[in-house]
């Protein structure tokens, strides 16, 4: 279907991949994964046609349908909702859209305009032989949330994350062989991302996506993909699967790097006490080339990772945590809160979740007190101090400070000495914290309030939606830190897994106004109301 042959892509003397031949086979589902930075975006691009290699090529058997979601979100800002997810299949669009203008405009009479108009109906029957595009179209708006009232609208008038949805309509309604997908679960609400794991499983064909989404490729993916070392790596299953095949091989690979470590120790003690024995030249001779085969660079661990959170409160919390009562909040005539009320306890970590739009974001900026209620009030208990991860994060991490001093501006008693200890349980290590906070990327700016929260030493945490720009290995320690957290949380997510690991209480608001307040986990919470309000 689709393969590799020496693929190598460089910038400058950083080599990101080298000599890639892989072949990618129909029916199977690939989660590509890595480390951010190691060049996974760059990749599927370069699958893609989007840019050029350094060396080698990429194979497309011919005839086939190669399908990549377009990032570019106002690409289509003059297009009606449906004429967007038409353009998905830019030959059926083209072809119906001038068949269109000759029937408005053409002069039947003209053998030429007939003949036209002949040529675009075998258009139009090669790409649509029984004629549905239009209600494929229209059920794939409606099951992503745009009813057919909505269908003439221009996508100028959504929301980037509505944008968002009509661009995976458009690359899904071409029913490609091939499908390119990185991180189409951004922006995505709970509902949406299900939704989009079924419409995926069923794909026929073959499919590259790139998720730090760990639920949904545990749903969707039947193989991995793992780049890592300038290479990639093919593995059968899911991430999970591949998870523990990766760590079986770590714990091989470290064995055997402590085995060649020690045996290089000793070949060099040896040659160190006999090389300037005559009596013992020849055994020293043939150890030194015995160390010179023995390559322990040869024998590599991953590249990847693991950053080291803890929250720690700086005191125990109380019985009193946080009192909501009839909160209250719209914008124009649209109610985003109506008589929104619950009581949080000690032992209570909330996931806070419903569909884009609902309402969330609204709350906790009401909670942190960034924006007023309309009517109603909430109380905080007097023990609670609380530490706040803002949904645009990347835009307050921002500035000409080095990192340890855009932390010490928050709080000028933090030693320093503390600061540079955890921005290393970060990943921020030696020369990495001289960066301009400004210069950093989404997940490294995510990492550094991260870090900000483990020095405020709060025991109540606020955050909306943290895991966005975290790569997998990142979200899974964030969620093993709110899972141990002797302190209270509440949290935005669309993650399962990050829910999963340390949510037992779900608050759900819904599209309507209301609320769903259900004690214990979401799977439970799932088998109990299902995936809609």
């Amino acid at each position: 279907m689709l393969s590799t042959v020496n693929l190598t892509q460089r910038y400058g003397k950083r080599v990101l991949f080298d000599k890639i031949n892989i072949t990618l086979d129909a029916g199977k589902r690939y989660g590509l994964i890595g480390a951010n930075g190691a060049g996974k975006s760059t990749f599927i691009k370069i699958l893609s046609g989007e840019i050029e290699p350094s060396e080698g090529e990429v194979q497309l058997q011919p005839g086939l349908k190669l399908g990549v979601l377009s990032q570019n979100q106002y690409a289509f800002e003059s297009f009606t909702l449906k004429d967007a997810v038409l353009y998905g299949n830019k030959k059926l669009f083209d072809a119906q859209k001038e068949k269109e203008k000759l029937y408005m405009e053409g002069d039947f009479e003209s053998d030429a305009v007939n003949n036209r108009l002949a040529e675009l109906e075998m258009i139009c029957a090669d790409e649509d032989p029984t004629y549905e595009s239009e209600v494929k179209i229209e059920k794939l708006l409606e099951s992503l949330g745009f009813p057919a009232s909505r269908h003439e609208q221009l996508m100028s008038s959504l929301t980037g994350g509505d944008k968002f949805k009509i661009l995976l309509a458009q690359v899904l309604f071409l029913k490609p062989d091939v499908l390119l997908l990185d991180e189409p679960t951004n922006n995505l609400d709970m509902e949406t991302i299900a939704w989009l794991e079924n419409e995926l499983k069923r794909h026929e064909g073959t499919m590259v996506v790139i998720s730090h989404d760990r639920h949904f490729l545990n749903g969707v993916v039947t193989h991995i993909l793992d780049l890592d070392f300038q290479n990639i790596r093919e593995f059968t299953g899911n991430y999970d699967d591949w998870y523990i095949a990766a760590n079986l091989l770590s714990k091989q690979a470290e064995t055997d790097r402590s085995k060649a470590l020690k045996e290089k120790e000793e070949l060099e003690k040896f040659i160190a006490r006999f090389s300037a024995n005559a009596s013992k030249a020849k055994q020293a001779t043939s150890r030194q080339k015995q160390l010179e085969k023995l390559d322990i660079s040869e024998i590599k661990l991953s590249s990847r990772r693991d950053p080291s959170i803890m929250f720690k409160p700086h005191r125990e919390i109380g019985n009193e945590v946080l009192d909501v009562k009839d909160l209250c909040k719209s914008y124009g005539e649209e109610k985003v809160l109506e008589n929104i009320s619950f009581t949080l306890k000690r032992d209570d970590k909330v996931a806070l979740i419903g569909s884009n739009g609902a309402g969330k974001t609204t709350l906790l900026e009401i909670l942190m007190e960034k924006i007023k209620p309309d009517s109603g009030n909430f109380t905080w208990g007097q023990t609670i101090t609380t530490s706040y991860f803002p949904q645009n994060t990347t835009d307050i991490v921002t500035g000409d400070e080095e990192l340890p001093q855009w932390l010490q501006s928050h709080d000028p008693k933090w030693h320093i000495d503390d600061l540079r200890k955890c921005l290393g349980r970060m990943l921020f290590t030696g020369e990495e914290q001289k960066k301009k906070v400004g210069s950093c990327s989404g997940g490294e700016k995510h990492r550094i309030m991260l870090s900000k929260m483990m020095m405020d030493s709060a025991n109540f945490l606020v955050l909306d939606e943290p895991n966005n720009h975290l790569d997998l290995e990142a979200i899974v320690a964030l969620g093993e830190a709110l899972h141990n957290y002797q302190g209270g949380v509440i949290c935005v997510s669309h993650d399962r897994e990050l829910i999963d690991a340390f949510a037992n209480r779900i608050i759900k608001l819904c599209e309507d106004g209301s609320m769903i307040d259900f004690e214990g986990d979401y799977e439970a919470f799932v088998e109990t109301y299902g995936n809609h309000c």
